[in-house]
């Protein structure tokens, strides 16, 4: 039994938003409901409504900027820079600026729908 997994077949998680989702490990595609970790790419002008999930949320920007209002402080991350937003917390993710953003997102136990809390925009 290899001691490794190479993930070559990310889960696209279907969206209506525009915003690309490749999940490489996490529940739909390995099983893991300890961590998952996806490439997004959200595009200009995108947000989502605000959620307090039960998970931890790590980013990390390859390109472009990405804000967040964490509680009631707005928070923009650029290019090589990253966050830990811990569970529990009330966010909003979004990217008003005028380039793609690209980044890492990592969520410890895995992101799961039924646990992210999203509230109604």
């Amino acid at each position: 039994m290899k001691k490794y997994t190479i993930q070559k077949s990310p889960f696209i998680v279907p969206t209506t938003d525009g915003k690309l989702i490749e999940e490489h490990h996490g529940i739909p595609t390995t099983g893991n409901t300890e961590i998952s970790i996806a490439h997004m790419i959200a595009p200009t002008k995108w947000s989502e409504p605000f959620q307090t999930p039960e998970f931890e949320e790590y980013t990390y920007v390859i390109s472009g900027k990405k804000q967040f209002i964490i509680e009631d402080e707005i928070v923009i991350l650029e290019k090589g820079q990253s966050i830990k937003i811990e569970k529990n917390t009330r966010v909003q993710y979004s990217n008003p600026f005028d380039e793609p953003c690209e980044y890492i997102a990592i969520c410890k136990p895995a992101f799961d729908f039924k646990k992210v809390h999203r509230e109604k925009e």
